[in-house]
């Protein structure tokens, strides 16, 4: 009975994490699974996300301010570092794309650890997402459910942009038949430009909500990362739904690997990932190539 008892619990932890997990992924489905840029400095990029948002929540005090503004800020690094740095080795490949975002990965640790120091941050939350929600005999904390509500929210922008508008029949198009675009009259450089803006404001805005859920501190993007591609790899190359669908259940393995096999939590979503690429080499909602 005591172990029926946490389970309510231990899955709302799971989707929790595995929705924080999802709105960091969607960024790096558009730039990795989408324009194909494998992109290694996108943890760092969430990282600087909750810093940034440390930073300032210390100067306004405003949490809601700290959401608008240190995804820009993100998302403006992003697009510096697509137009100058990886524009310029895509051709050469994946490994050329793996050392330049390996080596910016590691500079923005040293630089966050310069900034602000090697020890974790305690980040405020708003006083209004304090505290406990009680629901079904299940009380949980405000702020949890609040990732879980913006996760949702942003899964359902995306997804409506990406496959309910003009913008997204662009982007789509441009990804896969850039030529054409490209002949189109459409500035392809530039949508994939844009694009990787978007993938790091998404790693920002996750680095903000999940500064004071993880605890922001310089070892949260090597961390994450690994997740990341995980998820990717799981769900489907570009696929957003397979990136959702491979976040929550990361998420629930993670969760009740701990309750139930903690020796084997950390390698659960290895299994996971190793099952389906010899099931489903393409992912479990991606498109065969």
């Amino acid at each position: 009975m005591e172990l029926l008892s946490v389970i309510p619990i231990q899955f709302l932890h799971g989707l929790v994490y595995g929705m924080l997990l999802f709105l960091v992924a969607s960024g790096l489905t558009l730039i990795f699974g989408m324009m194909g840029v494998l992109n290694f400095a996108h943890g760092a990029l969430y990282m600087l996300g909750a810093y940034f948002s440390y930073s300032i929540l210390r100067w306004t005090g405003q949490f809601w301010l700290s959401m608008i503004v240190a995804p820009v800020l993100v998302g403006a690094m992003g697009i510096l570092i697509e137009r100058f740095l990886l524009r310029k080795v895509h051709r050469f490949g994946h490994a050329h794309e793996l050392l330049l975002t390996f080596g910016l990965a590691y500079i923005i640790e040293e630089l966050v650890k310069w900034i602000w120091g090697n020890q974790p941050l305690h980040v405020e939350i708003p006083a209004m997402l304090s505290g406990s929600i009680q629901f079904l005999d299940i009380t949980y904390p405000t702020y949890r459910l609040f990732i879980l509500l913006i996760s949702v929210a942003v899964f359902t922008v995306l997804f409506l942009i990406l496959y309910k508008t003009r913008a997204g029949i662009i982007v789509t198009a441009a990804v896969t038949r850039s030529e054409m675009v490209n002949a189109l009259g459409i500035n392809v450089p530039l949508v994939f430009m844009l694009l990787f803006g978007v993938g790091g404001a998404l790693a920002g805005l996750a680095g903000v909500i999940g500064g004071p859920y993880l605890i922001t501190n310089p070892g949260m993007a090597a961390t994450i990362i690994i997740d990341l591609f995980v998820v990717i790899v799981v769900g489907g190359m570009g696929s957003l739904q397979g990136a959702l669908l491979a976040s929550f259940l990361i998420g629930e393995l993670q969760s009740f690997g701990i309750l139930l096999v903690p020796q084997m939590a950390v390698a659960l979503e290895f299994l996971l990932m190793a099952v389906v690429l010899i099931v489903k080499p393409e992912g479990l909602l991606g498109d065969k190539a």
